[in-house]
């Protein structure tokens, strides 16, 4: 009970004591080798926004979180540094492990990252353990979560990847899908169709394309448009 309580008033502080500026934070989270090859898009978009915005526009603030679930030289190194992205900000070196103990460990420890930064969004990609475990943490402190690759599904719930899915799309605010059937996946589960966002009509195994900078940019304005929004 006492921990219980503890955590609604870590809640409540938090959003308390979020700046109110014009600065968007955003946190994102990469933890595998999938999710290198879509931060990296979006980082960029990022800086593009802050390079060009009006100055009425937010500037966004972005703190980049490695999980470390993937983490040799061979499965997240080299994609950081072919990919361009920056050195991640916090590295919660999670390591290898079972499911449980991968996403235990990473709620342990991307918490007070949380309450550190403050984020107006929590950025989560793709369908990892990662993914799941920040999620979860950024819901339970009332922080909003956006997923990128939402609605996916192979209809399997003996695939661990199936129930991060189910899990990250029923908390999110904000879903970014790829292609129309994953729109379908979403409002069939009851997902309220303002929170779907299709960016790219692209065919199922055709993915790779939905990585393009353009669309980047459209996540990027769906997150500031939402968070003007709050402020109003």
């Amino acid at each position: 009970m006492i921990k219980s309580e503890e955590r609604r008033s870590n809640k409540r502080a938090m959003i308390k004591n979020r700046p109110k500026n014009n600065t968007l934070k955003i946190v994102l989270v990469a933890g595998a080798r999938p999710n290198f090859m879509k931060i990296a898009p979006l980082l960029k978009a990022i800086d593009g926004h802050n390079n060009n915005r009006s100055s009425e526009a937010p500037f966004i603030k972005t703190c980049l979180v490695h999980t470390g679930q993937h983490y040799d030289e061979n499965m997240s190194e080299v994609f950081f540094r072919e990919l361009g992205i920056r050195p991640p900000d916090v590295n919660l070196e999670v390591g290898s492990g079972s499911h449980s103990y991968q996403t235990a460990t990473i709620m342990l420890r991307f918490e007070p990252v949380c309450l550190e930064q403050k984020p107006d969004w929590v950025v989560v990609v793709g369908d990892v353990n990662s993914t799941l475990a920040c999620s979860l943490v950024a819901a339970k402190l009332g922080i909003k979560v956006a997923h990128v690759e939402a609605g996916l599904r192979s209809f399997d719930r003996s695939m661990p990847e199936e129930i991060n899915r189910l899990v990250t799309d029923a908390l999110a605010d904000l879903l970014f899908t790829p292609s129309a059937d994953a729109n379908a996946n979403l409002k069939r589960e009851g997902i309220p169709a303002r929170k779907i966002k299709l960016d790219g009509k692209f065919k199922r195994g055709a993915i790779p394309k939905y990585w393009d900078g353009k669309t980047a940019e459209r996540i990027v304005k769906y997150l500031v448009k939402e968070w003007e929004k709050r402020r109003t």
